[in-house]
């Protein structure tokens, strides 16, 4: 099984485009140890010809120029593509984007959860993706299956989704409201255990999660590798950074740092390779040369990038 990080930075990427913070000021003047990085995807392959995408970006175009694997090989037809698949772990706009960028009548499935798709369905301009075309299947409540492409042909990508603490998406949420808790554990977010056909060995991906609790550490026991929400490194981050109003926990996303945060709360579970994903624009564990930064390696964690690699 092999894994390629295709975008590590959340919503906005980094440097996002409309940004001023510090952080984005060094990534633009390409300051040492300061990557740039595109919006939260995944891409899986048990084979290294079909490739399963999680998440499709807003930015997946520029992912896939970057990304030789995810292109046309020479000798395919004229048109063509190694994608199979695309599994969406939420709604969020950095998520479910960039399927309208995959609209040329090219085969793939989409898998979802049934409050996923529901969105998908919801929104006409998604019509663009032909049903024909381009299938939407729901993901089973529990179990491993395959992943299969919109012929139904196996990928020899196997997965398993289950649901995490998270929220509805943004643009979900009822602007009448402005202090409801739109806080959902039930379907909104999940994760998934991706493995391969050998079954031996599995990574998780989990790009958002809200809360870690007993019944997650227990799923997580024994992982080859955790790709984890690494959004915000403190919860008043946006808030003490002067760019935004929002707690990470009101954004659906746990703090990396502090006694409720995911290092601790991960810290005494048995995972072979831990990864922080889906990192926003003012965390400032983007800075290499950071105190931040050295405090997650220190910890165990490593800090994903575009283009990062993880073999099974």
């Amino acid at each position: 099984m092999r894994l390629k990080i295709v975008g590590s930075a959340a919503g906005g990427g980094f440097p996002q485009w409309n940004c001023n913070y510090r952080l984005s000021r060094a990534a633009r003047s390409g300051a040492r140890g300061v990557r740039r990085r595109t919006q939260s995807s995944l891409a899986a392959s048990a084979g290294a010809r079909d490739w399963v995408l999680f998440n499709a970006s807003p930015d997946i175009l520029q992912q896939i120029a970057e990304t030789p694997e995810l292109q046309p090989s020479p000798e395919a037809p004229l048109r063509s593509s190694p994608i199979r698949a695309v599994v969406l772990t939420n709604a969020d706009v950095d998520h479910v984007a960039g399927l309208l960028s995959l609209r040329e009548r090219q085969p793939f499935a989409i898998y979802a959860t049934t409050e996923v798709l529901a969105v998908l369905d919801a929104n006409p301009i998604f019509n663009v993706l032909d049903r024909v075309v381009v299938p939407r299947r729901e993901l089973p409540a529990g179990g491993e299956f395959e992943i299969c492409d919109a012929d139904d042909h196996g990928t020899g990508v196997r997965i398993e989704s289950f649901a995490v603490p998270g929220k509805v998406a943004l643009y979900m949420e009822d602007s009448s409201r402005p202090d409801a808790d739109f806080s959902s554990d039930s379907g909104d977010t999940v994760g998934v255990r991706i493995a391969g056909r050998n079954g031996r060995a599995s990574v998780f991906y989990i790009p958002g999660c809200a809360r870690i609790d007993d019944a997650l550490r227990a799923r997580l026991t024994g992982a080859a590798c955790l790709l984890f929400d690494g959004t915000v490194f403190t919860d008043d981050e946006m808030i003490t950074a002067g760019v935004g109003w929002k707690t990470g926990g009101r954004m659906g996303h746990l703090a990396m740092s502090g006694p409720q945060g995911s290092i601790a709360g991960l810290e005494n579970v048995k995972i072979g390779r831990r990864i922080f994903v889906h990192i926003n624009n003012t965390n400032p564990v983007l800075d290499e040369n950071s105190a931040e930064h050295a405090a997650v390696v220190s910890a165990g964690w490593e800090v994903a990038h575009d283009g990062m690699e993880i073999e099974l």
